[in-house]
């Protein structure tokens, strides 16, 4: 491809590697330098004048480090004369901070949103933000990818003739309904509460799971204590299988060790929007690549060609 540099920060250069081999496009050099007063300084060591500059960093954990250095990503290219600069973000850790549901807190999605137009960005792609909301945090054009074509590709080769996907609440359900028309199968939701950040409560299931292969759909699993809550409810319920499947597998704090424990769990399936954190091998765990959705949105966004169209056909 002409006119098009491609880099990646330190989060995650595996997905931006595959990116490239996808659009047959070097990913470029990038020179992260740690001063004594531990400040960070970015150098993007390829030409970026009058070229399109794409920056791959999704906000993985230590996300604020990641964060800083992105920012210092889009002032680089911005310093350096970029026609446009497009950050790919395929992980928006701040998405889960998108609303005032306590007196005096940060509004966070919003606040790094700011930040990155401020720092120079044109664009934004990302993938299945955890609120819809936030893609109107930014004030530039957002692509919001999802990747529940990739997760019904996977699904569609096991008899889907009893299934029901299960969305762990009903924020989520749209995509649970989305993702379930795609396999051709019906949708029900857990009724969720949330006391605070690792403690939930699912009084129930709406809709059939008695007897049924179930698929649970969330968006990302960190901690992974609503995924827990659910599985005792659909115990309860005598389904007949359960699988788990997300967009971003964060497994914080031993969550996939804990899920891969759950005897009644026939299998794990996330994307690699973001590092997975294997300490030990995890037989039940799959992760499906989301690099040829992204390199395609990328190839389109700089052709001038519709993205939302991938969602229409393959």
């Amino acid at each position: 491809m002409r006119d098009i540099a491609v880099f990646s920060g330190s989060a995650h250069a595996e997905l931006a590697t595959e990116i490239c081999a996808y659009l047959e496009t070097p990913l470029q050099p990038v020179r992260v330098l740690r001063f004594a007063n531990d400040c960070l300084e970015v150098q993007l060591q390829a030409n970026c004048r009058e070229r399109d500059v794409y920056l791959i960093q999704p906000l993985v954990p230590p996300v604020q480090e990641h964060l800083v250095e992105l920012l210092l990503m889009v002032d680089a290219a911005k310093g350096a004369s970029a026609a446009r600069i497009t950050v790919v973000m395929p992980h928006y850790a701040y998405a889960r901070s998108d609303k005032k549901d306590e007196p005096r807190i940060s509004i966070g999605g919003r606040l790094v949103a700011d930040l990155l137009v401020a720092a120079g960005a044109h664009r934004v792609l990302t993938m299945t933000l955890h609120s819809p909301q936030v893609h109107g945090f930014f004030s530039v054009p957002v692509d919001h990818l999802h990747a529940l074509r990739e997760l019904a590709v996977h699904f569609q080769g096991y008899d889907l003739s009893n299934t029901v996907v299960v969305s762990p609440d009903l924020g989520n359900a749209k995509e649970a309904s989305h993702f379930a028309s795609l396999l051709r199968v019906p949708v029900a939701a857990g009724a969720k509460q949330r006391h605070s950040d690792d403690r939930v409560v699912i009084s129930a299931v709406i809709g059939e799971v008695t007897g049924r292969d179930v698929i649970v759909l969330d968006d990302e699993i960190a901690k992974g204590s609503t995924i827990l809550e659910l599985l005792d409810r659909l115990r309860e319920l005598k389904v007949s299988s359960i699988r788990i499947a997300c967009t971003h597998g964060l497994f914080a704090g031993g969550s996939l060790e804990r899920l891969q424990q759950q005897d009644d769990v026939a299998e794990i399936v996330c994307t690699n929007t973001v590092p997975i954190p294997l300490t030990k091998r995890v037989p039940k765990l799959r992760v499906l690549s989301i690099a040829p959705a992204l390199a395609e949105a990328i190839r389109r966004i700089h052709n001038g060609e519709s993205v939302s169209a991938l969602f229409d056909a393959r």
